[in-house]
């Protein structure tokens, strides 16, 4: 997951270094005013969504059967979490019935 994470962060700051390059040579308007900077990350985040949708595809599906694993040991977890405490409790209601 962390690859994944940092992958993606790594196209968006090289989609950020060639858009910044590209409209400080003209090729790409400039922003109004003071809002030139947050132009240009929007544009590098607007072109870097695609980028990262198609080149990054095998190692989305390999970080999301991750965090399927990581769930599904969670929920087998809370579960045997859930019967063990279930259990003292009926042991309790019976031994309070036998009295």
């Amino acid at each position: 997951m962390l690859r994944y994470t940092l992958m993606r962060l790594g196209i968006f700051v090289g989609c950020l270094v060639v858009v910044w390059g590209l409209v400080y040579a003209g090729v790409f308007p400039s922003g109004l005013g003071d809002s030139n900077g947050m132009w240009i990350v929007l544009l590098a985040l607007l072109v870097s969504a695609p980028i990262s949708f198609v080149v990054l595809r095998g190692e989305r599906d390999r970080a999301s059967v991750q965090v399927v694993n990581k769930v599904d040991r969670m929920k087998a977890n809370l579960e045997a979490n859930r019967s063990q405490e279930d259990a003292p409790d009926d042991a309790t209601r019976a031994q309070g019935q036998t009295s």
